[in-house]
Formats: C-alpha cells, structure tokens, sequence
C-alpha cells in the first residue's frame, strides 16, 4: 500500500509540474495546443491558414485570418499590427505586406488564403478586413457560389 501512495504521489507531482520556461516579449499560452479565441477551435499544427496579434502583451493566434479580423473588431484592435502565415514563403510575416486571394478551403471556410509573394488576382489586407466584416466572404453562401461560378 505504501509504494501504490508513492506511486500515486509520484504521478499527481509529474502531471501538476510548473513550467519553467520564459518567454521573451509577448507571452504565449502555456499549453501545448493552440485555440482560437474567436471561434475556439484547436489551430493545426502546419499553421497552413493560422495569424496571430498580440494584446495586452499576451500573444493569440486565430485559426483563419477571418477570426483574427472579427475578433479584432470586436475588441477594438487594430488588426494591422497582426502577423499572418504565408502559403507560399511557410513563415509568419505582417497582415499588411501579405497577398490575398480568396476561394480556397480554410479552417473556418471563409476562404482568404495569404502569399508573401504577389501572384494573380490578389487583394490586400484592408480589402480582406472590409470584406470580413460585411459578410463577403466563402461562409456566406451566396458569395461562396459568386467566387465558385455555379
């Protein structure tokens, strides 16, 4: 019975352990998953469609760059201060300096997929912002068969 109590005292201590580690700047979550403020879904770990900003000096990543900018919205964040995950480059870089293009599958179907490098018939992030905000996006059903063409 003794070493089943250490045992068990052993286990709790190894699950309850702090982690030790800093962060410089922004602080991160300290779980190993990511969840979307927005729409609280658990971000991919490819980060294929994933943005993220910073605020209060805590750092939250979106899930599709249509959550990042509602939730911004929402809580009255400039939303250009936000970086963005490039399909093209695989690497975060500023929302602002990125290229759009709309009519790819994305976690939440909103459809805005961002390049680093210009490719055709791309749009930029105020065009994207303005876009989310009124509803002209791959969610929407009647947008979704505009882009699509049936």
């Amino acid at each position: 019975m003794k070493s089943f109590n250490l045992l068990l005292i052993l286990a709790i201590s190894f699950f309850t352990a702090c982690n030790s580690t800093q962060h410089s700047g922004a602080k991160e979550p300290q779980s190993d998953s990511r969840v979307c403020p927005k729409c609280h879904m658990e971000l991919d770990k490819s980060n294929a469609h994933s943005a993220s900003i910073v605020k209060n000096n805590s750092l939250y990543y979106f899930d599709d760059i249509g959550c990042l900018i509602l939730w911004s919205h929402e809580n009255k964040l400039d939303a250009k201060s936000a970086k963005v995950f490039t399909k093209d480059s695989a690497r975060y870089i500023d929302a602002t300096k990125a290229h759009y293009k709309i009519g790819e599958k994305t976690p939440m179907s909103y459809g805005f997929v961002a390049f680093e490098n210009s490719i055709e018939e791309t749009i930029d992030f105020d065009e994207v912002r303005i876009k989310m905000l009124r509803g002209e996006h791959m969610a929407n059903p009647k947008i979704r068969k505009q882009i699509l063409g049936y």
